[in-house]
């Protein structure tokens, strides 16, 4: 059974991201994201070695543009549903960027940030809904601010900025799953 427990997800995989540090306010704000490395590929190491600075510009064109970034984020949930943890959710990760919510700038503050394997427009999987619903009940219980309203897309927090987790995710279903 998945567990929190100091900020730390029972059954996930523990990859450590420097890119954190102490979180200045209480959490309050759960933000969605999708990501994938290189863009349009699933299931490679590439995430994992962008949030622990170890990207490899020589891979691949495309690490060129961004193997200088020093980002992470809490969770990453793949499209097999595995899930990695990067950053313990009492830390601040650095997933938002220029962001704001509810006129409140800074989101990485006070939020916790949930990568989904995938693209805009590349349906994300059953796994996936899955595991983000019963994490969020999870992380609802843990801090109980995160009320259903406070959970975005990074497309809310940082508009015409950021496009994710896209017009393929499916906010409903997200929904359905979590008042069941």
């Amino acid at each position: 059974m998945m567990e929190i427990k100091q900020g730390l997800v029972s059954g996930a995989r523990q990859i450590f991201s420097p890119n954190c540090d102490e979180r200045p306010e209480d959490i309050s704000l759960l933000i969605v994201h999708g990501i994938s490395l290189p863009p349009g590929e699933f299931g490679g190491p590439w995430i994992d070695a962008l949030f622990t600075n170890t990207l490899n510009p020589d891979e691949h064109d495309y690490f060129k543009q961004i193997s200088h970034l020093r980002v992470s984020s809490h969770i990453l949930i793949r499209r097999d549903g595995e899930i990695v943890q990067y950053v313990p959710f009492e830390q601040r990760a650095w997933h938002a960027g220029e962001s704001s919510f509810e006129g409140k700038t800074c989101c990485n503050d006070y939020s916790i940030g949930i990568e989904l394997e995938g693209t805009d427009d590349t349906a994300y999987t059953e796994e996936q809904y899955q595991q983000l619903a019963l994490l969020i009940s999870r992380i609802q219980a843990a801090y109980p601010a995160i009320t259903t309203d406070r959970i975005v897309g990074h497309s809310d927090v940082a508009p015409g900025r950021k496009t994710d987790p896209g017009e393929a995710f499916d906010w409903s279903r997200l929904q359905k799953l979590l008042s069941t």
